[in-house]
Parts: structure tokens; sequence; C-alpha cells
């Protein structure tokens, strides 16, 4: 395992789903999983995020999400960095959560805003700068304010990127004037990373530095080679896979993720297509066009 100190929040990282099986998805299926990190490194991708949202997080049981992270780690082998997703909509609970990624070997930690609950400005910072001052480990925060309710604005994450060891803001408001903002006023060396796979190179365009992404479960070399186009300045070649990827970023997003993403992994041999409920697996409509859209990437065969 890389030291917490050689974390750097740039690049490719593929939020990973959780592969499960059996009714309702009750039990892991650690033999995916492990399929799926070698999948991961094999493309290229710059690190893994274990039990974030598309992990199906909000489902899994204390014990079920310390083995996720336990065996991502363990079948990362060091090889790249695993970011342990501990956000929850309780102050103690990510606390407690964010303690136990760091003494099982988690590189850095990801952090939603708390849902539900819908806490201020004033809150969000209270309850950021609680968890940073409980470990040690680099922070990236988590803002989804789809999901969440909650709008983490660009202000509060530039007061907050002056906390030693937060390092770097998912973000996934959907909003390219809300990038800017963020952009213009963190400090140098915070990173900005994309959380909208539709996004991705606008928000590189803009001055960010990577992605948390779901495409890239099925497509990790596509999406790691879209970023490293960028940063190279082949921005054509760059422009031309953002476009590529288009049809399957839209097909994943057409029911609630990560339903879809599942089944584009069973489809390429990965995992079973089951999700927990209150989660459905993906309709076969969806199953249909991920075939196409996988077709057309030359990820299955044609």
């Amino acid at each position: 395992m890389a030291p917490a100190s050689a974390f750097k929040p740039e690049g490719t990282f593929t939020a990973i789903v959780t592969p499960m099986q059996g009714d309702d998805a009750r039990s892991l299926d650690l033999d995916a999983l492990e399929r799926l990190v070698e999948q991961q490194i094999a493309g290229t991708i710059d690190g893994l995020v274990a039990c974030g949202t598309t992990g199906e997080s909000v489902t899994l049981t204390d014990e079920e999400w310390a083995t996720v992270v336990q065996s991502t780690i363990r079948f990362a082998r060091g090889r790249v960095p695993v970011i342990a997703g501990t956000g929850t909509n309780s102050t103690h609970k990510t606390i407690a959560l964010s303690q136990k990624a760091q003494e099982m070997g988690a590189d850095a930690l990801l952090v939603v805003t708390p849902y539900y609950n819908k806490p201020s400005q004033a809150g969000l910072l209270a309850h950021y700068r609680a968890v940073a001052a409980a470990v040690t480990l680099p922070i990236v925060l988590y803002n989804v304010p789809g999901r969440t309710g909650c709008n983490l604005l660009p202000a509060t994450v530039a007061e907050l990127a002056l906390v030693p060891n937060i390092v770097a803001v998912k973000e996934a408001a959907g909003s390219l004037e809300q990038v800017l903002d963020l952009c213009r006023l963190v400090p140098p060396g915070f990173a900005v990373l994309s959380g909208e796979d539709a996004l991705c190179l606008p928000l590189y365009a803009v001055g960010g530095h990577g992605v948390i992404s779901v495409m890239s479960n099925p497509a990790p070399a596509l999406t790691a080679a879209l970023y490293r186009d960028f940063r190279a300045g082949r921005i054509d070649a760059a422009a031309k896979g953002q476009q590529a990827l288009h049809p399957l970023i839209k097909t994943l997003f057409s029911e609630p993720n990560p339903q879809p993403a599942k089944m584009a992994m069973h489809l390429l041999g990965i995992m079973n297509p089951d999700v927990r409920m209150p989660l459905v697996t993906a309709a076969p409509a969806t199953r249909v066009a991920l075939e196409r859209d996988l077709r057309e990437l030359g990820l299955l065969p044609a």
C-alpha cells in the first residue's frame, strides 16, 4: 500500500460497484470483486473507490462495508490507491468508519455530504472539520446534491480546502458554473474531480484534475485515455473520446445507478447483475442498449 502522503488526487478513479449474489443480493461476491479489481488495474485507471454511492454503500451492513474495503485493498496489492467511502448522515458514524478505514490501510477517504438531514453550510463546515480532525488520511469531499438534498457550495469548499488533510472534492452538482467557481476559489494544489461522467472534458478544460467515474467500471481504459489525452494536449482525441463514450454514459444513467452499471459488468462477464432492494435489476431494454453501446466501443464482440 502506498503511504497516505503519496496519494495524489489526480487522474481516473473508478467508483467500483459491489458484486452481490443470491436472493435480494444478500451475499457479497468476493471472487467477482477480485475480477473487477484486476480488470480495472489492467485498464490503467489511477485508483479505486470502494463503497461509494455506486458501491451501494447505504444498503451494506457495517460488516459488509468493512469486508468490501478490506478486500479491495487486499486485491489491489498496492498497485493503485484505494479510497474508502466513509460518508454517512451522522458525523459520529462517519468518524468511526473513517478511523476504521484508516486502520485497514485505505489510502484516502471519500466523504459524501450528509444526506436527508440537509445541514446548512455552517453544519457542513463543522461536519467535515470534525472528520478531518479524527484521522490523518487525505479526504476527498463529495458533493452530489441530486442524491443528498444538500449542495456543498464553492465558498464552503474553499474554506475546507484550508484544512491540511482535505485535499480534493468530487463535484457532481451537474453545473459547469459551479465548477468554474470551485476552480477559481480553491487554493493551488487542491483538486477538483468530476463526479459527472458526461462533463469530464468540460471540467478538465476549466481546471479540473480528474474524475471519480461510473463509466470506468465497464470502460476503464477508454475513461483513463480521455484524461491522459487531455493532459498531454491531445484535445481532439480527448473530445472524440468523450463523444464516443456519451451513448454509454446516457445508458448507464437511464436507470438509478448502479443498476445499468452492474448489468454492463454482467455482459462483460465480470459479475452477476444483482442489486440490493430497493434497487432492482436493470430492465431488458437497458440490457439491449448496453449491449449496443459496449459493442460500438469495441468492448463486446460485434
